[in-house]
């Protein structure tokens, strides 16, 4: 059996996984894309070789990205999801009631063809009515907004370099408070506790600048370096760890209890902001 040997971008890890087929490779505009099928995980969506999803555990990342800020809103009704071309966040944004539109913002088409070929259960939202796809770089998207009509912007890029960079300046991120509603949220991954602390800490001391309410909470995704992954969730107003909407709808892991208990302490998210972290 074939192997692919994952190389994580900033850590200094590999990850090997065993090749059954592949059923994709090619290049876009933007970067290499694969899909290949594991004995364990599945089909496995590969950027620029690094894993993106799996069809076995894709949904831990995908409800954590997006159910937080989507119940510490009290009625989300219009939501921006920047990049994520699989269409796992959008699937899950829809299923919230209250929900009037999605804009689905992604700069390579490519990924959400590929998706919706070979992970059809992950993209099965994307040609909802309620959505409205653009393809195009999500930060020139957030710039060109002229009113603060948007309740959320759930940002799921790639890993923080290259095109994605222009989704982590205090220029966008000042681009997406004047976009939100007065009790409009916005959250990024920002990536792993274990292998990117610095950055995590920048990110948030980015959105502090910006935002008056900025938290960070976490959960562990086994397939992405460092397996704690880190979100960085900012507010114009209510604070994201508390559960304000109480819409019941039907997940595999995230709940109103896992909501809670996701969030740092705050004595160890003080001393995370401090540097004084010494693990």
């Amino acid at each position: 059996m074939i192997k692919f040997t994952e190389r994580a971008p900033y850590a200094p890890v590999e990850y090997l996984y065993d090749v059954e087929e592949i059923l994709y490779r090619g290049k876009s505009s933007f970067q290499e894309i694969m899909v290949i099928r594991n004995p364990y995980y599945g089909k496995m969506l590969i950027l620029d070789d690094v894993v993106q999803l799996t069809e076995r555990d894709e949904f831990f990342y995908h409800e954590m990205l997006a159910h937080v800020v989507l119940h510490a809103h009290p009625e989300p009704r219009r939501v921006a999801v920047i990049g994520g071309g699989d269409g796992g966040v959008v699937r899950e944004v829809l299923k919230y009631g209250t929900i009037e539109k999605v804009y689905f913002v992604e700069i390579d088409e490519e990924v959400i063809k590929i998706s919706r070929r070979f992970f059809p259960e992950v993209s099965s939202g994307v040609d909802d009515p309620r959505v409205e796809i653009r393809i195009m770089d999500g930060a020139d998207f957030i710039a060109k907004r002229k009113t603060a009509d948007i309740d959320a912007v759930i940002i799921d890029s790639t890993d923080i370099i290259g095109f994605a960079r222009t989704l982590f300046t205090p220029e966008f991120f000042s681009a997406v408070k004047s976009c939100l509603t007065d009790q409009g949220m916005c959250v990024t991954h920002t990536e792993s506790l274990h292998f990117h602390r610095d950055m995590v800490v920048e990110i948030q001391e980015v959105l502090k600048k910006v935002f008056p309410v900025v938290d960070l909470y976490t959960a562990t995704i086994a397939t992405y370096p460092g397996n704690w992954w880190a979100f960085a969730v900012a507010s114009k107003g209510g604070s994201p760890r508390e559960v304000r909407n109480r819409a019941s709808i039907p997940t595999k892991f995230y709940s109103e209890e896992v909501h809670g208990h996701a969030f740092l302490p705050r004595g160890l998210y003080e001393k995370l902001m401090k540097r004084e972290l010494e693990w």
